[in-house]
């Protein structure tokens, strides 16, 4: 039986239990070869595209990774995890999402024949509930942030299987999928730059090339955090400061007050010799507008990561090499 394993004290759980971390408080780590794992649950999902543009005078690649059943990347991480949660006999979850991480593991669920739970933001965008209702699964809205319904999970999660985008294992393996994917289409990459929240697409990413690439040859990552919230941002470049932005946050998806894997997520743009940047409303906005009118039609979200592109390649002459932007979600999301 596959084992979950804590970070802190090396305790070894069955990925079907109802512990979704360990009695030390510790995380279960995410596996170091992740690509090795594979599941027959499937919806059509097809290789997404890479897409050259220009930007700043740099070359640059559009991973539209938005291009997957549901509509965004964390489909990767659902159609894994809930594939092994079928063969082990689970016939109904728990899951905490503001849209995407939602209709993911819905639609995987339903794909799955697994009852289905989703744990929002009542201000999530009524697009993403709708979608989700779609499917079957049974939506709880709870009032207040992100982390009044985490806490409203996790209530739920002791007498339910807790499938968490952040913190199973599997979610994390499925994702590195993407990595493999851009190594087979561009070879030699220099730099990834990726929205950043909970860090499940940068350390899915990250994990992924560890297992197909030598030291020498990974890319930097680049995680660009959003205004009013950019707690990573903050403890990366071990900064505080206020935000400029209260009001009508875009990156609804990056919001994320208190991500559980921030440590992780910091070691590992560090040991790519990256960096986290900041971006403001009024960047993502002018992105997202920019790339609508290159008839690219992403969700806000994903638009903090060209946004990010932009201050990260402002005022630098020297080519960068091959670099790829992740864009994350269907602007079919967003209303």
């Amino acid at each position: 039986m596959m084992k979950f394993e804590c970070l802190k004290c090396g305790k070894k759980y069955p990925h079907d239990g109802k512990m979704f971390k360990c009695n030390c408080g510790g995380l279960f780590k995410i596996p170091e070869k992740p690509l090795q794992y594979k599941t027959d649950l499937e919806l059509g999902e097809v290789k997404t595209p890479l897409l050259k543009k220009e930007l700043l005078g740099h070359e640059i690649f559009y991973k539209l990774d938005y291009y997957h059943p549901s509509g965004s990347f964390k489909d990767r991480g659902a159609r894994l995890m809930l594939g092994k949660l079928k063969n082990a006999g689970i016939d109904e979850i728990v899951e905490d999402s503001s849209g995407n991480a939602g209709a993911a593991v819905a639609a995987y669920s339903a794909a799955a024949g697994i009852d289905c739970n989703i744990f929002l933001p009542e201000a999530t965008s009524s697009a993403k509930i709708s979608q989700i209702q779609s499917t079957g699964a049974i939506i709880h809205k709870i009032s207040g942030d992100r982390e009044a319904t985490s806490r409203a999970v996790k209530k739920a999660a002791r007498n339910k299987y807790y499938a968490s985008h952040i913190y199973n294992p599997l979610f994390f393996a499925g994702v590195a999928t993407i990595a493999k994917e851009l190594i087979e289409d561009l070879k030699k990459i220099d730099e990834i730059i990726l929205p950043v929240g909970n860090g499940s697409l940068l350390l899915g990413i990250w994990h992924g090339l560890k297992e197909i690439l030598a030291k020498d040859n990974l890319p930097r990552l680049i995680a660009v955090q959003a205004e009013p919230v950019f707690p990573i941002w903050e403890k990366f470049h071990s900064k505080s400061r206020k935000s400029n932005t209260y009001l009508n946050n875009l990156a609804e998806g990056i919001a994320i007050k208190e991500p559980a894997r921030i440590n992780e997520i910091i070691n590992a743009i560090k040991e790519s010799k990256g960096d986290v940047i900041l971006v403001n409303q009024t960047e993502i906005k002018n992105s997202l507008k920019q790339l609508w009118k290159q008839g690219i039609y992403i969700e806000p979200t994903s638009a903090a990561a060209p946004a990010g592109a932009i201050n990260h390649l402002k005022d630098k002459n020297t080519s960068f090499g091959n670099i790829v932007i992740i864009l994350t979600g269907s602007g079919l999301k967003y209303n």
